[in-house]
């Protein structure tokens, strides 16, 4: 652990209840500047309670928030925190409730003090970086789900917030989004908490990671080896596309080395 001056996000001894069901046990986490920190573990584990604890919409029934070295407690001294910290919520419905696009992207911005025009010009901006050119005036709950989870992204990196907390951010993605939104995401500065089940996407974008089970976080490795096996694959092949594609298995006889990923306990 750090000492406390350097942790953008802490939580000390946290302990969160639903009704008598306790999720959370003691648990300490600190997320420092430059990290990109995974937050893995079973559903139901409690990683999306950790995420809103940290932003106020939920409070511990004992230990500490503490954001940017001030320990937080009531909902005023919360406020300043939400404008610091961008959290993608899990399901992108809670987040989208403007009638097009830009009016959910522009809406940020402008609770942050900026005029019409300023915050247009963001919210394009945003937009474009996301491969999101063209959708400003589109009908927001029209969308696909992979498009309302970019644009539910965008909302948040418009208010150009200090941390990110992604909640499985690439939910409902195809995998060019996805390629996009991890080259979007690695070259920003900010430090970021990610909950995901996506071992991929993790693995391309994180410097650390950490495992809630039981009520208890951990300090956790995510790491790839290859490992070897037979299957069958369904290909995909466009019409008229008569170019020759490899099947079966290598030479030799051998059959193809496929990725692994895995969480393994620190």
């Amino acid at each position: 652990m750090s000492a406390p001056g350097d942790a953008l996000l802490r939580v000390q001894r946290v302990e969160f209840r639903y009704g008598r069901r306790t999720v959370l046990h003691g648990v300490d986490f600190d997320l420092r500047a430059g990290e990109r920190v995974a937050l893995v573990g079973p559903n139901g584990a409690g990683k999306t309670t950790l995420l809103h604890l940290l932003v106020g919409l939920k409070r511990p029934a004992s230990g500490e928030v503490i954001a940017f070295g001030q320990v937080c407690r009531s909902e005023a001294e919360f406020l300043p925190v939400r404008a610091r910290v961008g959290l993608l919520f899990q399901n992108s419905d809670d987040q989208l409730f403007c009638p097009t696009v830009l009016d959910d992207v522009a809406f940020g911005p402008l609770n942050l003090g900026q005029s019409q025009g300023q915050a247009r010009t963001v919210a394009e901006r945003t937009l474009a970086q996301l491969g999101l050119d063209g959708f400003a005036e589109r009908v927001t709950h029209r969308l696909s789900a992979g498009e309302k989870r970019l644009v539910a992204l965008a909302t948040v990196l418009a208010m150009q917030p200090h941390v990110l907390l992604l909640d499985e951010p690439t939910n409902g993605l195809d995998e060019a989004s996805e390629e996009r939104l991890i080259e979007h995401l690695t070259a920003l500065p900010q430090a970021m908490l990610i909950v995901s089940h996506d071992r991929r996407f993790l693995e391309r974008l994180i410097t650390r990671a950490v495992v809630l089970q039981d009520g208890r976080l951990r300090e956790a490795t995510l790491h790839r080896h290859p490992h070897t096996h037979r299957h069958e694959h369904l290909h995909l092949h466009i019409a008229d596309d008569h170019a020759s594609h490899p099947h079966g298995a290598t030479s030799g006889g051998a059959a193809p080395v496929h990725p692994d990923h895995h969480v393994r306990e620190g």
